[in-house]
């Protein structure tokens, strides 16, 4: 049976959602897709390299602070950004940078849209709503889990999915930062050799895609054996 509906109030949720759309505006108006592109990192590469020399914390920080912006607002940069990070401060680091500030981005988008429209829109899908909403109250880790290693899922649809369910937030948190490790690696590896990248596009080869959505359906097979075990009980 279906919890009563949680009604925030309205002011909080219209602040909420000006809040998100204030900051793609601003993402657009100063030019974010112009810098936040692989060109535009390469060109500031060695002003980026003196200043993270220089002063490594503050550079770390802000570093931490746009990953998390970015990825609570869902902006298209995740990999220009990861392929940064992985030239300013090598791939162990900037894995781990950007592992929590994705994880912490991508917690932000779940809570406000579990809170702006979560429940509305579980209850308007019905049936379906519900066996998601069962899914993932039971199988959570593992389903979440799967969209995150499986690299053709859309990354917002991933934040938003969930949004729809009573997944609890621990479960979505542990399972967003270690289902993003394996892809952030291969990026961030890859940004030391950031000067001869030439494009985005084509990254991940088509082996390291086969390996991601292989550990991916691994991540359903504890799922597949409890349906197995409930239909023979």
């Amino acid at each position: 049976m279906t919890p009563p509906a949680r009604r925030g109030r309205p002011g909080a949720k219209v602040a909420l959602l000006l809040l998100f759309v204030v900051g793609i505006v601003a993402y657009l108006a100063f030019g974010g897709t112009r810098y936040v592109t692989l060109d535009g990192a390469k060109q500031h590469a060695a002003t980026l390299r003196a200043f993270t020399d220089a002063h490594y914390v503050e550079a770390l920080a802000l570093a931490f602070a746009t990953y998390a912006i970015a990825a609570s607002l869902s902006l298209p940069s995740g990999t220009v950004l990861s392929l940064t990070f992985g030239f300013l401060f090598g791939r162990w680091v900037a894995t781990a940078l950007v592992v929590t500030a994705a994880t912490v981005g991508a917690t932000v988008v779940f809570l406000a849209a579990r809170y702006l429209f979560g429940e509305a829109a579980r209850r308007r899908l019905g049936r379906a709503g519900e066996r998601i909403n069962e899914e993932f109250t039971q199988e959570g880790f593992n389903w979440l889990l799967f969209m995150r290693l499986t690299p053709f899922v859309p990354y917002f649809l991933v934040n938003l999915v969930p949004a729809l369910t009573e997944i609890r937030i621990r479960t979505y948190v542990a399972a967003t930062a270690l289902g993003i490790v394996p892809s952030t690696l291969i990026v961030t590896n890859l940004g030391q050799a950031f000067g001869n990248i030439e494009s985005t596009r084509g990254l991940m080869t088509p082996e390291a895609l086969a390996a991601l959505s292989l550990i991916g359906l691994l991540a359903l097979v504890p799922v597949l054996v409890h349906h197995v075990r409930s239909g023979r009980a």
